[in-house]
């Protein structure tokens, strides 16, 4: 079964985007399978930054089929712009490399516009939501009232669906949040032009078109958004996305059965760094703190944010591992450490003055941790160029080696910088 799950093992920004990439160079197919545009995976290829939010970061390879499954919400309007500037500069000349699956969520504007509402009423409360609609057009589906994306082909359907919709957003955007009203017939307008442009990536059954690829032993590669630990059911709540991120949403998102997954890969960083809102126990507000994020460049490829960064969390990552079923681990960022007299990784937690290896889950216990370390030399050494595990300096692979230890599975894949060349295999993964 030729089938891997790329899943991130933290808050998100682990560098999955560029994984997929290297990984998609030995893919058939790379599915897409839940979030939307609040997700940014950035790719640097021969010094050139490509910035993906909803085309999979597959389509860098032209003879990879790139599917954007049922899981995702769709902003149809930032997808059509993002197509645009992917064939400006020379990538997805050929339509049939993308396929969009009819029964994805279609996100306009006043799902925007009603999270941005709710997050400023929100005063001193707010979650941190990058305010790009996630939550709204989700509830929308949840409630049985979204638009998908196969209704915008059916014009008289459509104008329906999105008259009943439209109806209730504003008159909370009326009403309570004070805000001008959606005009119907505008946004009915401009999304007939958003149809034309989307029309030739139409598919109307993807999960048929998946089963058919892993049934001709296709290699394809399931990506996903955001991080574990934003998970809506087993991420700090209610600091969380609105989709799930784990791995088994791989198969929910994107339609196929849990036995044709053959490999978890759990991308996670050498440190730790978060967006927004929420508990960090490894937080640092320090020297340390600002190197990371410095060197790091530190910065959300979606919001522009600045990312709380702080040591490794090895108990949250072991809770990582544990509810996706991660099989290896990809090591991303190591040569950010590159310049720090010594490296700390939180191996446990104390909580209420007693010792533990556990991941909290009840809400609010995370806030009320303290890390407790393992501190261990660093080096000086630039590491960008490092080929293969005896390029790294000694203190490099003692701490490569440790964490591998720790947490109890192969790390096969260790990023040396941001390009797609700084890569070293430790091991083949498909």
């Amino acid at each position: 079964m030729p089938a891997l799950v790329v899943i991130g093992s933290q808050w998100g920004d682990e560098g999955k985007g560029k994984v997929v990439d290297v990984f998609s160079s030995q893919s058939d197919y790379v599915v897409r399978y839940q979030g939307g545009s609040n997700a940014g995976h950035t790719l640097i290829v021969d010094g050139k930054k490509t910035v993906l939010h909803l085309v999979p970061s597959g389509v860098l390879h032209p003879n990879t089929k790139c599917i954007i499954s049922t899981g995702v919400v769709l902003d149809i309007e930032t997808l059509v712009q993002e197509i645009k500037a992917l064939k400006a500069n020379g990538l997805l000349q050929n339509d049939e490399q993308l396929l969009i699956s009819d029964t994805a969520t279609v996100l306009l504007s006043y799902h925007r516009r009603l999270d941005q509402a709710r997050e400023q009423d929100a005063k001193n409360e707010k979650i941190g939501t990058t305010g790009k609609g996630i939550g709204p057009a989700y509830e929308d589906r949840a409630s049985r009232k979204a638009i998908l994306f196969g209704d915008l082909f059916s014009p008289d359907k459509l104008k329906e669906k999105l008259k009943k919709s439209i109806d209730e957003k504003n008159f909370l955007l009326e009403h309570k949040y004070k805000e001008e009203p959606v005009d119907i017939d505008k946004l009915f307008t401009d999304i007939q032009g958003w149809t034309e442009e989307l029309r030739p990536y139409r598919c109307k059954n993807s999960p048929y078109e998946i089963h058919q690829a892993l049934k001709a032993d296709k290699k394809v590669l399931f990506e996903g958004a955001q991080g574990t630990l934003l998970d809506l059911l087993h991420g700090t709540y209610p600091f969380v996305t609105s989709s799930s991120t784990i791995s088994g949403s791989a198969c929910i998102g994107s339609g196929v059965g849990p036995n044709q997954i053959d490999k978890i890969v759990g991308i996670t960083k050498a440190y730790t760094t978060r967006v927004g809102s929420g508990p960090f126990p490894t937080e640092l507000d320090d020297e340390v703190g600002t190197h990371l994020g410095t060197v790091g460049h530190e910065f959300g490829a979606t919001t522009g944010r600045k990312r709380r960064c702080g040591w490794l969390d090895l108990v949250a990552l072991k809770y990582a591992i544990r509810i996706n079923g991660i099989t290896n681990l990809a090591l991303m960022k190591i040569d950010v450490l590159s310049g720090l007299e010594t490296v700390k990784l939180c191996t446990d937690y104390k909580v209420n003055g007693e010792k533990t290896s556990v991941y909290p889950t009840t809400p609010g216990d995370l806030s009320e941790v303290e890390p407790i370390y393992k501190e261990v030399p660093g080096w000086s050494e630039d590491i960008s160029n490092a080929k293969s595990l005896q390029d790294l300096p000694a203190n490099a692979r003692s701490l490569i080696s440790l964490i591998g230890a720790e947490v109890g599975i192969p790390i096969d894949v260790i990023s040396v910088g941001p390009g797609r060349k700084q890569t070293i295999w430790v091991k083949p993964l498909f």
